[in-house]
């Protein structure tokens, strides 16, 4: 698969915004938790219910990474198997309350896991969803080829994820704030070449579609399918 690129590399700083740490990550969705819902949950409801339905498309197995407090977890249909992971115990612990008061006995496993290491089999997946997830992990590129490494062949990858902007105010704003976006736990800063580059360099991986989302086409919906 296609070689990861470490953003805690200082040479790359510049290109890929400020770093992230694992640790980190964790600390700040810890931090999240007891809001995470009230903040995030209507802004990004869009995104969710688009992303399951493309799932719903795909059919089989799910995987759900950065499944967070288990806003989409709803969103499946009970006959599909998911398992979801995520980085923070403290949003997992929202996701299991949220499994048990709505009794989603399709979800098979809740664990907390590292986007870069899953510690799952190969090809045990039908479909890869991950959620806003991509630009909050340290390593973004290693995490793809996790993603790509568990999924079986004929399986998507569904992504949504903020797009950066490539020239502009847009992109001076971005650069301005990644110092604090950082601190939060995601990156503004993030092009759309990243996931082209990957892809093309990804053994069996094509892209088959990019939708803009809301709020204001900065975010994406994007689908992978792993051909060989």
């Amino acid at each position: 698969m296609a070689i990861g690129l470490d953003s805690r590399d200082s040479s790359r700083e510049g290109a890929l915004g400020a770093a992230l740490d694992r640790d980190g990550v964790a600390r700040a969705y810890g931090r999240w938790a007891p809001i995470y819902d009230l903040v995030f949950g209507p802004v990004f409801a869009r995104g969710r219910s688009l992303a399951a339905s493309a799932a719903e498309r795909v059919g089989g197995r799910v995987l759900e990474v950065g499944v967070g407090t288990g806003l989409s977890l709803p969103a499946y249909a009970k006959s599909r198997s998911v398992m979801g992971i995520d980085i923070s115990a403290p949003m997992l612990e929202k996701a299991r309350a949220r499994v048990q008061r709505l009794g989603l006995r399709n979800v098979e496993r809740l664990a907390v896991m590292d986007a870069e290491r899953l510690e799952l089999p190969d090809q045990s997946f039908d479909v890869v969803v991950a959620q806003y997830v991509v630009t909050a992990v340290p390593n973004p590129e290693v995490a793809l080829d996790e993603f790509a490494r568990v999924l079986r062949p004929g399986g998507e990858i569904i992504i949504t994820s903020r797009i950066g902007a490539e020239r502009g105010l847009r992109r001076t704003i971005e650069h301005a704030l990644a110092p604090i976006t950082s601190r939060l736990g995601w990156r503004t800063e993030f092009p759309w070449a990243r996931y082209t580059t990957w892809a093309a360099s990804a053994p069996g991986i094509e892209i088959v579609e990019r939708r803009e989302l809301p709020p204001l086409g900065h975010f994406s919906l994007i689908r992978m399918r792993k051909t060989a």
